[in-house]
């Protein structure tokens, strides 16, 4: 089939291999290692250490999710209503998507509590909402005590620990959802990666609500992506470009940490730092300039992730290897298993 079709990234999913809850232990996920000119074993995900040598860089993705989904009512009215906070704009305002849509207007006032209120300013051209916020303190703090988790639309379960949607090195508040291929990993064995001489770098990209969204261009190449700020330290790069030059790996947590990495590259590969918003959408074509490897979860159909992970793999080599997940039954999406992709 043709590599720049949506259709083309499609795959069958029994429903029932949807994660709803994260494995039991963080690292007791299974890990499915694919080579990409090589076998497919199947691992759990502790054993990720096995892969990685001493000199290579685990690059991981710091964001931190925030509870910025919100319940609350229409002042004046009583009328329940919902938003979920997609990013910080200028001064208190944000972009937000609102529930119901058609019902909360530019001057409308939402409360959410006695600590929160929201005035709607204008619409989006993506059919959000530019919300100012009204509280006192800290933004942050306020929505750790008013807001919940944004988990994503296929996840049913309620009850999920939230903390489990959060990895452990989560550091700079600011995604709407969770840089899912982190959440494996551990204290421990992030302790042991670094003991066995494998470089640990954090950089920053907040996650924004376009992860999810699936392709609706017929022509991937027609796709407009969404753009996400993201932030590499200038030390940062300088430690990961020493290390390539010694001829350590770079190995990329999540598909976050990679659009961090190719933002950043130069066409020979030498990382600068830099902060800003990216809108790299990677395809099948695409000449990698920096990531050698990558861990991620098991992704949508026809979405821009499971393109991306085709453009390392191969978009057959990628679907065979889906098709082998399903049939293992691994779990899938931001709750389920993960990948390790290797170039051999």
């Amino acid at each position: 089939m043709d590599r720049y079709k949506t259709e083309s990234y499609d795959y069958e999913l029994p429903e029932e291999l949807i994660a709803q809850s994260p494995a039991e232990q963080r690292d007791h996920s299974r890990l499915m290692v694919i080579h990409r000119e090589g076998e497919i074993e199947h691992r759990m995900f502790s054993d990720v250490v096995d892969y990685l040598n001493p000199g290579d860089v685990l690059v991981l993705n710091q964001s931190k999710v925030i509870p910025a989904r919100l319940l609350g009512e229409k002042e004046g009215t009583g009328a329940k209503c919902e938003a979920l906070l997609l990013r910080p704009l200028d001064g208190a305002c944000w972009e937000a998507l609102v529930r119901p849509g058609n019902k909360i207007r530019p001057g409308h006032v939402l409360s959410f509590g006695p600590e929160l209120r929201a005035e709607v300013l204008d619409k989006t051209e993506s059919g959000g909402r530019i919300l100012r916020l009204i509280h006192e303190g800290n933004i942050y703090e306020v929505l750790d005590r008013v807001g919940r988790m944004p988990l994503p639309p296929y996840i049913k379960k309620q009850d999920n620990d939230p903390k489990r949607y959060q990895t452990v090195y989560a550091k700079d508040p600011g995604s709407a959802a969770a840089p899912t291929a982190g959440l494996h990993f551990t204290p421990e064995l992030l302790e042991r990666i670094g003991e066995k001489g494998i470089l640990v770098e954090l950089v920053t990209l907040h996650v924004g609500l376009g992860t999810f969204r699936p392709v609706s261009a017929e022509d991937i190449r027609e796709h407009h992506m969404h753009t996400e700020h993201f932030i590499l330290p200038a030390d940062t790069a300088e430690r990961i470009n020493a290390a390539r030059a010694k001829g350590g790996r770079v190995i990329a947590v999540g598909t976050t940490s990679i659009r961090v990495l190719e933002s950043a590259a130069e066409e020979n590969g030498t990382l600068r730092g830099m902060e800003g918003d990216t809108g790299i959408f990677i395809y099948p074509g695409y000449r990698w300039k920096v990531v050698d490897g990558m861990v991620t979860n098991f992704h949508l159909p026809q979405s821009t992730l499971i393109m991306l992970v085709s453009a390392f793999l191969g978009r057959e080599r990628t679907l065979f290897a889906y098709r082998e997940a399903v049939k293992e039954r691994y779990r899938f999406f931001s709750y389920g298993d993960a990948t390790l992709c290797l170039k051999d």
